[in-house]
C-alpha cells in the first residue's frame, strides 16, 4: 500500500505546534477585526438609506441645500406641485421629517425620536403596518411607533401589544401609539415615528402654517421614461431644488456619511490596520521558521532542489496558514455581529460576498508576508552554512 504523502509545508508548520497556534491566532485577530470593521461600514450604508428604500416614488426633491436627512433644509410646496404638471408624472406628495422629543413613558426621560409626516391618503411607505393603520394616523395626536427603535423610547411595542394603545409626549404633546412599524436604528437616528402630515405640523408651532415640506416624492406613470422625466424636471424646476432619482437620493446619502464625517474613514482605516496587523505577525512566523529552518533548506538545494520549490513550501505554509486562520476568524465575527446585532439594534449582517472578500484579503496578506520572508531563503548558500 502506497503511503500518503503529506506536504513538507504542513509538516514543517505541525513540527512547531505553538508557533502555528500563535500564526492562527494573529490571523484570525486580524480577520475579525477586518469583518468588524467592515460589518459597521456596510451597517452605516444600509442604516442611512433604511428611509429612502421606503419611500414610494421614483423621484425626490429636496432643497439645494441638502445634506442627509439629519441636515435637512425646507423648500417650497410649489415646486411639488409645479412637478405635478410634467408629462410622466402620476402624483406627488410632500414628506415632513423632523426629530422631535419623545418621552419616555415609563421613567419620563426625554429622547430624540426621529419624526416622518406623511399625507394617510397617499400610501407613501412601503411598509405593511404602516398602509393598514393610515386610517388611524387621521385621527387627531396620533403616531405609529418603531419597533426597531432603541430601549430608551421605553418599551413601547411589549406595552402596546399588552394594552393595544400607548399614551406618551411627543414636543410636550399628548399622543396616542396606535400602531407599530419597524425600521430600525442608523448611526446618525435611534428610532422613528410616523404620523400624519396635520398631526406632524400640529407638532410644531413654526411649522403649523403649510407650505415649506423636507421632501417631495414624485411617483411616475408605468409607461413613464425616468431619464427623461429627471432632463425635464432639472431643466424646467428653478434651481432652489434638487431633482434626484431613488437611487442617486440614496447614494447622497451614502456619500455624506462616507465623506463628511469621518466615520467613513474609521472604518476604512480600522480594515487596513487589522490587514498590516495580520501580515506583519504572519511574516514574523514565517521569517522564523525560514531561520530555524536554513540548514534544511540549504541541504536541498545542495541535493539539486531548486529555489521555486523551496519557494513554494514557504507559500504553502502562509496558504495553510491564511485558510485554517480565517476559520475561527471568520467563526468569531458571526458572534460578533449577532451581539452588536442585539446591542446596537444596527444592521449587522454577514454576506458570502463579504466573507469571501476578507478570505481573499487572507490569502492575499499571507502570501504578501510570505513573499517578503522568503528573501532570506533565496541567499541561502550551501558552503556558507556547512
Amino acid at each position: 500500500m502506497l503511503k500518503r504523502r503529506i506536504p513538507l509545508a504542513w509538516k514543517q508548520l505541525t513540527k512547531e505546534r505553538g508557533r502555528m497556534i500563535v500564526a492562527i491566532a494573529g490571523i484570525a485577530f486580524a480577520d475579525v477585526l477586518m469583518f468588524l470593521q467592515m460589518g459597521f461600514r456596510s451597517a452605516l450604508f444600509e442604516g442611512a438609506v433604511q428611509l429612502h428604500q421606503v419611500l414610494d416614488g421614483e423621484i425626490f426633491l429636496v432643497s439645494d441645500r441638502y445634506k442627509a436627512v439629519i441636515s435637512l433644509d425646507r423648500f417650497t410646496e410649489r415646486r411639488l406641485y409645479q412637478a405635478l404638471g410634467y408629462s410622466g408624472v402620476e402624483s406627488v406628495t410632500p414628506v415632513y421629517l423632523s426629530p422631535v422629543q419623545w418621552k419616555n413613558p415609563e421613567n419620563r426621560q426625554i429622547w430624540n425620536l426621529y419624526a416622518i409626516g406623511i399625507n394617510p391618503d397617499d400610501q407613501t411607505i412601503l411598509l405593511p403596518e404602516v398602509k393598514s393603520n393610515t386610517e388611524l394616523l387621521k385621527r387627531p395626536d396620533t403616531v405609529l411607533f418603531d419597533a426597531g427603535a432603541r430601549q430608551e423610547f421605553g418599551r413601547i411595542p411589549q406595552l402596546f401589544q399588552a394594552s393595544g394603545n400607548v399614551t406618551t409626549e411627543v414636543e410636550h404633546r399628548r399622543v396616542d401609539v396606535v400602531g407599530l412599524f419597524k425600521l430600525g436604528t442608523s448611526f446618525g437616528i435611534n428610532g422613528h415615528m410616523i404620523t400624519s402630515d396635520l398631526n406632524f405640523l400640529r407638532m410644531f408651532r413654526e411649522r403649523r402654517q403649510k407650505g415649506l415640506i423636507d421632501v417631495g416624492v414624485v411617483k411616475l406613470r408605468s409607461d413613464a421614461n425616468l431619464d427623461q422625466v429627471l432632463q425635464n424636471l432639472r431643466s424646467g424646476l428653478p434651481n432652489d431644488v434638487r431633482i434626484m432619482s431613488k437611487a442617486e437620493f440614496m447614494e447622497q446619502e451614502k456619500s455624506f456619511w462616507n465623506t463628511s464625517t469621518p466615520v467613513g474613514y474609521v472604518f476604512d482605516l480600522g480594515a487596513v490596520i487589522g490587514f498590516i496587523v495580520g501580515a506583519v505577525v504572519v511574516y514574523q512566523i514565517l521569517y522564523s521558521d525560514v531561520s530555524d529552518h536554513l540548514p534544511e533548506y540549504a541541504t536541498l538545494k545542495a541535493i539539486g532542489f531548486r529555489d521555486t520549490y523551496l519557494l513554494s513550501v514557504v507559500f504553502q505554509e502562509a496558504l495553510i496558514l491564511a485558510f485554517i486562520g480565517f476559520l475561527p476568524g471568520f467563526a468569531i465575527s458571526l458572534g460578533f455581529y449577532q451581539v452588536t446585532r442585539q446591542a446596537t439594534l444596527l444592521p449587522m449582517v454577514m454576506t458570502i460576498g463579504r466573507a469571501t472578500f476578507v478570505l481573499m484579503l487572507t490569502a492575499m496578506m499571507c502570501t504578501i508576508s510570505a513573499a517578503i520572508s522568503v528573501r532570506k531563503l533565496q541567499s541561502a548558500d550551501p558552503a556558507d552554512i556547512f
